[in-house]
């Protein structure tokens, strides 16, 4: 049964990636967001020293780069594992800057996919590899069954063709992880992911986006026209199993929305840490021992947003820890995204009313942990779809029953 409480052998951890985001990320937040499109430099350095703790062993998941979930053989007891330390370490990391742990070398949203439904010859050939996520098209947003580039398949090589928009890390990753259809007639099973390096012909970032937020983080635009991937980088299995539909592709979601359910978590929390200051500095009280509603507006809003908070960060470790210890878990993982990237959102919104001029100031990070928030109540699956899945999951409808 999960603790609530954070595993003593990740609490080392903890403190160790607070101070880098202290030292690090935080220190140049503002800094890369003014120079939108600018590599952040500073993060060569945090990610030799971020290899260096993985590699020591000390610090399982430290890279927070997504992990997969294999069958334990040890069945007694539970795990606190990659996932929960992973979770764990992207709170901390976002606390400093959601744009810049986006930014992280190795740190990419495919390196999760990978992790999530590669075979183990394929994560030790990709190993040490960058790479984005491509999976969003001009056609269609968080559909993924939508896809419609194609992978046609060409001797020992499938060839690769159609655009994918919002490729976070596009430009800078080595790599992406293409989601393609083998077969448009056979619908989502036909749906696979390729790991494309960036080095192949046939591959191009036409442009990079301009952004409301992380604007550390560069997002792409990216062609492919008739690139030939090795037919091993097809991820996991490349047969059409309409019984199991695309559920492989999918899997990937279940390791990355609870790690976008932390970034919004990390943000979050930056933000009401940094509201409490200001309250209390302007000689608010507040009291825990009162009600909520014998207290002054400001007093009373803060409780609940420490409240939704709250209950977002227990979903999230709920739906680590059952990663872990190997428990189905689309429901909780599509519970704690949708929790948490609704209420981080209201939560930095929030706390810019309520520091007035000062939460709308450049002066203060306020407005750009606002801003930044945004996109994680969208990417991995907007709000609308999380709660779409949750209703199919709770009243056991398929996606055809329920649309």
């Amino acid at each position: 049964m999960i603790n609530l409480e954070i595993p003593k052998k990740q609490r080392g951890l903890i403190k160790q990636v607070h101070e880098v985001a202290d030292g690090f990320l935080r220190a140049n937040s503002r800094k890369y967001d003014l120079a939108e499109h600018e590599y952040p430099v500073e993060l060569d350095l945090l990610a030799s020293l971020i290899d260096g703790m993985a590699d020591s062993g000390s610090t399982e998941g430290v890279r927070a780069s997504g992990v997969s979930r294999e069958e334990k053989k040890e069945k007694k007891g539970t795990r606190n594992g990659a996932n929960m330390s992973a979770v764990l370490s992207i709170i901390e990391m976002c606390w400093g800057d959601v744009g810049l742990l986006l930014s992280m070398p190795r740190q990419g949203l495919g390196n999760a996919a990978i992790a999530s439904v590669a075979s183990p010859e394929q994560k030790k050939r990709f190993e040490g590899t960058w790479a984005a996520m491509a999976i969003t098209e001009p056609s269609f947003g968080s559909d993924s069954a939508a896809v419609t580039t194609t992978a046609t398949k060409d001797g020992d090589a499938y060839v690769l063709n159609g655009e994918k928009i919002f490729v976070t890390s596009g430009e800078r990753a080595d790599s992406v992880v293409v989601w393609a259809t083998l077969d448009k007639d056979a619908g989502r099973a036909a749906i696979k992911s390729f790991l494309v390096p960036k080095s192949l012909p046939g591959i191009r970032v036409e442009r990079l986006e301009h952004k409301l937020g992380i604007r550390a983080s560069d997002t792409a635009v990216i062609v492919l026209d008739n690139c030939r991937v090795p037919a091993e980088n097809l991820l996991g299995s490349p047969e059409i199993d309409t019984a199991k539909s695309f559920a492989g592709a999918m899997a990937t979601f279940d390791n990355t929305r609870p790690l976008v359910a932390g970034m919004a978590i990390g943000c979050a929390r930056a933000s009401i840490e940094r509201l409490r200051e200001l309250i209390e500095g302007a000689g608010i009280t507040i009291d825990y021992d009162r009600p909520a509603n014998s207290q002054s507006h400001a007093a009373a809003t803060f409780l609940a947003m420490e409240a939704d908070l709250e209950a977002a960060y227990l979903l999230t470790l709920e739906a680590a820890w059952m990663a872990d210890n190997s428990k189905p878990n689309s429901l909780e993982a599509s519970m704690a995204k949708g929790k948490a990237g609704r209420v981080g959102n209201d939560i930095t919104l929030r706390a810019v009313d309520l520091a007035g001029s000062l939460g709308y100031s450049e002066t203060e990070l306020l407005e750009k942990w606002s801003r930044d928030s945004k996109i994680l109540d969208i990417f991995e699956g907007t709000q609308q779809i999380q709660q779409l899945i949750i209703a199919r999951r709770v009243l056991g409808l398929s996606s055809s029953q329920l649309k």
